[in-house]
C-alpha cells in the first residue's frame, strides 16, 4: 500500500518528538492493515475518515482518504479535536 502525505499532515509530524512518532506510525500501520477502521464522515466531508487514537494521553484525530481502486492512503491532517473537522474542511476547499 503507497501512503502519501498532504503538506499540512507532514508539517505536524515534523516537529512532534521522536517518542511521539513511533505512537503515531503505529495508528498508521493499524489504517493500513484495516483501511476502513476510522469513522466515514457525510456531507463537506464525504469520502474522508477520521481515526481517533490516543497520542501522549491526548486524544488526537487523523484524517485520511483511502483510494481502494488504487491501494493508496492519504494522510491529511492531525490534530486535537479543537477544530478539527472545521480545519479540515478548510484545507480540503483551497
Amino acid at each position: 500500500m503507497k501512503v502519501i502525505q498532504a503538506n499540512e499532515f507532514a508539517r505536524v509530524v515534523k516537529n512532534l518528538p521522536k517518542q511521539l512518532k513511533v505512537e503515531l506510525d503505529e495508528a498508521v500501520k493499524s489504517i493500513m492493515a484495516n483501511p476502513l477502521l476510522g469513522d466515514a464522515k457525510v456531507a463537506d466531508l464525504a469520502g474522508i475518515r477520521v481515526y481517533k487514537f490516543k497520542l501522549n494521553k491526548q486524544l488526537t484525530l487523523l484524517g485520511y482518504e483511502y483510494d481502494g481502486e488504487t491501494v493508496i492512503l492519504y494522510l491529511l491532517k492531525l490534530g486535537s479535536n479543537e477544530n478539527f473537522y472545521r480545519d479540515l474542511k478548510n484545507s480540503l476547499s483551497e
